[in-house]
This record gives C-alpha cells, structure tokens and sequence, in this order.
C-alpha cells in the first residue's frame, strides 16, 4: 500500500468500528463472518497508522454493553480475540519493525482466562516499543472507565480534580484523541472516550468497517 505524506498529522486517533453485522448480512453471510472480515481491517488499519507515523490509535473491538449480545455471537468475538493474539506471535518480528506497542483497556474481570494471559503476554513483549500505540479497548465503556479513575482517587485519598482524573484514565500516559473516526453512519459517541473525547474533531462514515 502506497504510505501518503502529510505535513501535519493527528497524534492519536480513536476508531468506534460499526457495521460489521450490517456488512455480514449485505453479503449474506452470518455476523460472526462479518466480525472475521473487521479483524483483517483492524490489522490493516493499525499497520497503515504506524507506518503514516500517527504516534496513538484506540480501536474500541468489545464494549461493556455487547455482553447482552446473543451469546453465540459473544464467544465468537473472544475466540476471535484469541486467535489474533495467537497469531500474533507469528508477527512478532513485523511488529518489532514498525514498533508497535499493544495496550488493552477496559475491565479484564469477566474475561476468559486464556484470552487474560494472551493479552498480559502481548503487552509484554510490546512494552518498550516506541512507535505507535495500539490500544484495544476491550469490555470497555466510558462511563464505567471515569467511575473506575473517581474510586482509584478515593482509594489513593486524593482529591477529585481534571487533573487527577485524567491521570486515573486508562490512557493517561497518552495525548487525547485529536480525531474519532466512526464507520457505520449513526452519529452517536456510543460510550467511547467520553473524558478523553471532549475536544476532539469527529468523523462519521457510512463506510461499513
């Protein structure tokens, strides 16, 4: 793929990735299909990132509110989490090249425990590349991520200030997202970085993911 130039870019960019079901069912195929085709375009994508030079991305796979998904559908997303992690120790030296660092954020309670070591062994291996950022947020939500920085204060006995909250987030060692870019076409922030958000530029798509 032909990498563009740009004098200026964003330094971090948030993707809501929608409209893998409605893509799945344009082609006649079953969701946990369209859900397989989204992965090859996250991997695109992240890599596309790291190689334009943009510093951060979050790419929201899994929210606190798709556990009420039939439950088919949910094991077919934490078996395909596992399987791109699985197959990431096949991309160990490509992801040394580009730098690549791998962050999850969001709860890990509730997560399966071969998904939990697979991700605690990515972000291992990844910690001292210096990049690019590639966070997942995975069994994420925004609210509930504000709620977890407020408790993580009061336990710490500091006072609730921007500034400590901020530092509380799960993206604090990070710039806010200049740009949210959602696919899809619904114009709605869908509980993704809403502290992080608040000056952020934002793009919808139609595009299906």
């Amino acid at each position: 793929m032909e990498i563009k130039k740009f004098e200026v870019l964003p330094r971090h960019i948030g993707f809501i990735m929608d409209g893998n079901g409605r893509w799945a069912k344009n082609q006649g195929l079953k969701r946990g299909e369209g859900h397989i085709a989204g992965a090859k375009v996250f991997k695109k994508i992240g890599e596309y990132c790291a190689d334009l030079g943009i510093e951060c991305v979050t790419f929201y796979a899994f929210s606190t509110e798709n556990w009420s998904r039939p439950q088919e559908e949910v094991n077919g997303l934490m078996d395909l989490f596992i399987e791109y992690l699985i197959d990431g120790d096949a991309r160990l030296e490509e992801n040394k090249e580009r730098q690549m660092k791998l962050k999850f954020i969001g709860e890990r309670e509730g997560l399966p425990e071969e998904l939990l070591e697979l991700i605690e062994k990515a972000e291992n291996e990844t910690k001292d590349y210096n990049k690019i950022t590639v966070n997942i947020a995975l069994n994420y939500g925004g609210r509930a991520e504000i709620v977890h920085a407020a408790n993580t204060l009061v336990e710490k006995g500091l006072p609730i200030t921007e500034e400590n909250l901020s530092r509380a987030m799960y993206t604090a060692d990070m710039p806010d997202p200049d740009l949210i870019i959602r696919t899809g076409g619904d114009f709605r922030i869908s509980n993704f970085l809403l502290w992080q958000s608040a000056y952020s530029e934002f793009v919808i798509t139609d595009t299906l993911w």
